[in-house]
């Protein structure tokens, strides 16, 4: 059986950590910044931890990966 390779877009958006979860960067951080509010924009710094339900879906993408 060959070895499946890791999605490379993947790759760049999520992140496993040791404890199991995946972690990503929010959405909406990129453009159109101007009319977005402090706050709003402060919240989107914060991490986001992937949904439980998610996890063998986005898993699947990077199964190698540390």
């Amino acid at each position: 059986m060959y070895k499946m390779k890791t999605h490379s877009g993947a790759k760049k958006r999520f992140k496993k950590l040791k404890s199991g979860l995946i972690k990503a960067t929010r959405p909406f951080r990129r453009k159109l910044l101007i009319k977005k509010s402090e706050k709003r924009k402060r919240h989107l710094r914060s991490a986001l931890y992937i949904n439980p339900s998610d996890m063998g879906r986005i898993g699947r993408l990077f199964p190698y990966a540390a």
